[in-house]
């Protein structure tokens, strides 16, 4: 069983991948109804669950820590639980809190891995999408980085194989914890006068938490992922976040 967590592609483009490699095709997003039931169900017994899901300022991003909280996962009981986490640069930390959320669940935690893909975080000064060649680069390598998790996973690892970086455990036990409490807020999203009101963002939200009102703009309530698919799937580049994202790039991975 593949579970995966996505904003952009990234992690949807590696939990495909792996699928594919792995010949699993018990893949599961978490969006929509998938979140809301806070139910799985293996379509058959299976042996490992991988866990695929972008990091977020060095942590497991929110909803990913809320649904492995409240979950019931039937079908899994005696598989070994597997993370592949996509980042831009590096992980910190992310490995361990991920350990520490299977194991008060009573599961078993096996390997953790790292892919490194396009950066996509934009809502803070220094931050933007990377060059296209460089974003190339990145899609190009992290062919083989998936097809060397997928033999990890095949053999039962159990190690980490993870890109913690510089400082990781500043950034994991400090900013992240920071970043959860004062830079995940939803109300400096807005769309400007490009706005076509297509309606794209609202129907690509996957917690559901953008609707339109009657001048076809776009309205963001407070259940947001903060995954940003909104700001980069918006076909006029109307939809910004106060004036962080003014000027900067914007990244979808379609593959």
């Amino acid at each position: 069983m593949i579970i995966y967590f996505t904003g952009t592609g990234n992690s949807r483009d590696v939990a495909v991948r792996l699928s594919s490699i792995l010949g699993d095709n018990d893949i599961i997003e978490l969006c929509g109804d998938a979140i809301r039931n806070k139910e799985l169900k293996a379509k058959q017994p299976c042996k490992a669950v991988v866990w695929v899901f972008p990091v977020y300022s060095w942590g497991v991003p929110p909803v990913v820590v809320k649904f492995i909280k409240e979950v019931k996962l039937s079908g899994a009981g005696a598989a070994s639980h597997h993370m592949v986490a996509t980042c831009g640069d590096d992980a910190g930390l992310t490995a361990n809190q991920w350990r520490r959320l299977i194991s008060l669940r009573n599961w078993t935690p096996a390997s953790a891995s790292t892919v490194i893909m396009p950066n996509t975080y934009t809502l803070m000064k220094g931050f933007d999408v990377d060059p296209e060649d460089v974003a190339l680069e990145k899609l190009e390598a992290s062919k083989e980085r998936v097809a060397d998790i997928a033999r990890r996973i095949r053999a039962a690892a159990v190690d980490d194989d993870v890109v913690k970086g510089r400082f990781a455990w500043f950034k994991s036990r400090i900013i992240y914890p920071w970043f959860k409490r004062f830079a995940m807020s939803p109300k400096p999203f807005h769309a400007t006068d490009s706005c076509t009101g297509c309606g794209l963002c609202a129907r690509s939200c996957p917690l559901g938490n953008i609707s339109v009102n009657d001048s076809r703009r776009p309205c963001w309530g407070n259940d947001c992922a903060l995954c940003l698919r909104c700001y980069h799937i918006c076909p006029a580049a109307a939809v910004q976040y106060g004036k962080s994202t003014r000027g900067k790039g914007r990244y979808l991975n379609n593959r």
